[in-house]
């Protein structure tokens, strides 16, 4: 799939790339190309990218999307992200709350897949827990929800986790989500047809732009 063709399938959604894999030189050439929102999974490395191209006239915004440590909260507010997209728990929340002095937009994480494997709230846990953060977490602004597609092969169990989680941000829009976060490299297609605002695209990215090149 080229560049071109990804856009064009994305025209709808905000896209957010996930530079994880990516170094410096082709998150400036994304950015050269328009693209402004990247998302990294550790801390280290946001705090890294962002500094290394923070001189550049690129205006690129930075999402954390990955598992917070406890131990990187502070290193993670220092970087002031435009958004945290993967609190995936009410300790979490009231342990990044506690040492905010600003307001940081988050998204709650949830794991609609029920896999082990993976971090964020149990589905039957997820609107709760929402309205907990949000009533006693006063510096965290919480907008909406993330989750990760089922880790399969088959089409339908990753159509059931997305609408799972898609259930769930109707039921909270109510409550001020907006953001509907779900939809990576191998599933994006399927993600936009249940629901998604918002896209996290790594490995389909940079692979376009290598054959571009």
């Amino acid at each position: 799939m080229t560049l071109e063709e990804i856009l064009e399938k994305t025209k709808n959604v905000r896209l957010i790339i996930a530079s994880k894999y990516a170094d410096e030189l082709t998150i400036k050439k994304l950015a050269k190309l328009g693209f402004k929102e990247f998302g990294e999974n550790k801390v280290q490395a946001l705090a890294s990218k962002k500094e290394a191209l923070k001189d550049e006239s690129l205006n690129i915004k930075w999402h954390f999307i990955g598992t917070l440590q406890s131990n990187k909260i502070n290193l993670l507010l220092k970087q002031k992200p435009i958004l945290w997209q993967s609190c995936n728990s009410y300790e979490l929340a009231c342990a990044v709350d506690k040492r905010l002095d600003y307001t940081l937009p988050c998204l709650l994480e949830i794991n609609s897949a029920n896999e082990n494997s993976k971090s964020g709230l149990d589905t039957k846990r997820a609107i709760d827990e929402y309205l907990k953060i949000k009533q006693e977490c006063k510096n965290l602004e919480l907008c909406g929800v993330m989750s990760i597609g089922a880790h399969t092969e088959d089409k339908k169990e990753i159509i059931k986790s997305f609408e799972s989680t898609y259930k769930i941000y109707e039921a909270l829009q109510k409550h001020g989500a907006k953001i509907c976060s779900m939809g990576m490299s191998g599933d994006f297609e399927l993600a936009i047809k249940c629901g998604s605002n918002m896209l996290r695209l790594g490995s389909i990215i940079f692979k376009a732009l290598q054959n571009q090149t």
